[in-house]
């Protein structure tokens, strides 16, 4: 079973909607951030990523920048600009990018669930980015940074969320990114219960993006048992904010490469070496597969198709045989030399929203010899490399539209 609790959630009043809420805190730098909210002092980013408001050599993580925080997010409650229901609720939050939609339930999930793998994750975390947060959290004693996750579709929850968004939203906006936001409170007593006992019928929670503020919720809550002796298990602490939506109706973008050398080898070398484990033939257009073991190739000038040959990866294993996986293995390392793809200062990474024409720019800019387009992973990909507690390959993912912050925040100071 999954256990969701409702909550007493802090949100924008909905004419402040489009103006507090924001990107989550971990897509931009804090320069990007900076210049973003030049001209909005109500911008969720001072409380998310309070370093906005320092000069840019002042540390994100120093005492000042998290105490600025919550000073930037106590503003916003004191001039009524967030508010606070007077009552436990579930809210329902959807999102609608080039005509699909994706509505997801914003409720608090189980820390133990979490511990105890009920709550699923595909990702190692970094200890400082943990810890990072972790801090941030206590010091501001909420939690304002949702988990994204996912669950395996079911009918009576995907009939519980039709009825509950057939009225008219209580926010409704449009970013500047064309993503339009729509939330619903859920307060009905009745209704409450309802979602609680449909996701009492499902087995698991996967972790879609958000892996270290779900680890960070994990060390906040044992922090906070330890000086607790009156801990029952029943505190604020114990849940973390998650937002949660069926496997059917998310959008995972390719996550693309490029690399800055031929590791010393000619054009014709790399595809001569890329033949022994793939199939390699010439494009007179972009490469964007639309297959599994499928990669495109762009060097040059020229675009190339890559299939992978029958018994050049381990098509059983959930997580080698990701494409991004096997281009790793069968390429990345053995012909350009990138033994480790989250260390190597060769390689960069392009979020696929930004489509293989960028690929073309970086290229031909000379900034980067060589491009590789990938397919996106399937999201059943994805539960079954959780499901096997194996770990996706890095950035594989580019989930899209992007949950915003501060649409609805949980304070543990009840």
């Amino acid at each position: 079973m999954s256990v969701i609790r409702p909550f007493r959630g802090l949100r924008p009043k909905p004419e402040f909607a489009g103006e507090v809420a924001s990107p989550p805190y971990d897509v931009l730098s804090s320069q990007e951030a900076r210049e973003m909210v030049k001209a909005n002092p109500n911008s969720f980013l001072r409380v998310n990523k309070s370093e906005v408001d320092f000069d840019p050599d002042t540390s994100p993580y120093s005492d000042e920048v998290y105490k600025k925080g919550k000073e930037n997010l106590q503003r916003l409650i004191n001039e009524q600009i967030m508010i606070r229901d007077e009552q436990p609720c579930f809210y329902l939050y959807r999102l609608t990018w080039l005509g699909q939609s994706q509505t997801g339930l914003i409720a608090t999930t189980s820390v133990d669930e979490y511990a105890r793998g009920l709550i699923k994750k595909h990702e190692h975390t970094r200890p400082e980015k943990v810890n990072d947060r972790a801090n941030h959290i206590q010091t501001l004693e909420a939690q304002v940074g949702p988990v994204f996750s996912i669950f395996r579709q079911n009918e009576k929850i995907t009939s519980l969320f039709k009825e509950f968004t057939a009225a008219a939203a209580e926010v409704d906006f449009t970013g500047d990114d064309s993503v339009r936001h729509e939330l619903w409170i859920v307060s009905d007593e009745g209704a409450v219960k309802a979602l609680v006992g449909a996701f009492a019928d499902v087995g698991e929670l996967y972790i879609a993006d958000g892996h270290h503020r779900s680890e960070s919720a994990l060390e906040v809550s044992r922090r906070m048992k330890e000086t607790n002796p009156n801990h029952t298990g029943d505190e604020p602490y114990n849940f973390f904010l998650n937002v949660l939506f069926s496997d059917t109706e998310l959008r995972i973008l390719p996550y693309n490469r490029a690399v800055s050398e031929l590791n010393g080898l000619t054009v014709e070398d790399l595809l001569a070496k890329a033949g022994e484990s793939y199939t390699v033939e010439a494009s007179d257009q972009p490469v964007e597969p639309d297959k599994k073991q499928q990669v495109g190739l762009y060097c040059a000038g020229k675009w190339y198709r890559l299939t992978s040959k029958e018994g050049s990866f381990d098509k059983n294993h959930a997580a080698r045989s990701i494409d991004s996986a096997v281009l790793s293995e069968n390429f990345l390392a053995p012909i350009l030399g990138i033994e480790n793809i989250r260390t190597d200062k060769r390689i960069d990474f392009i979020g696929g929203i930004r489509g293989v024409a960028e690929l073309v720019r970086l290229v031909d800019s000379d900034k980067f010899k060589i491009a590789f387009s990938l397919g996106p992973v399937t999201v059943d990909q994805l539960l079954k490399v959780a499901d096997a507690g194996e770990v996706m390959p890095p950035k594989s993912t580019w989930f899209e539209p992007k949950l915003r912050s501060g649409m609805v925040v949980n304070l543990l100071n009840e």
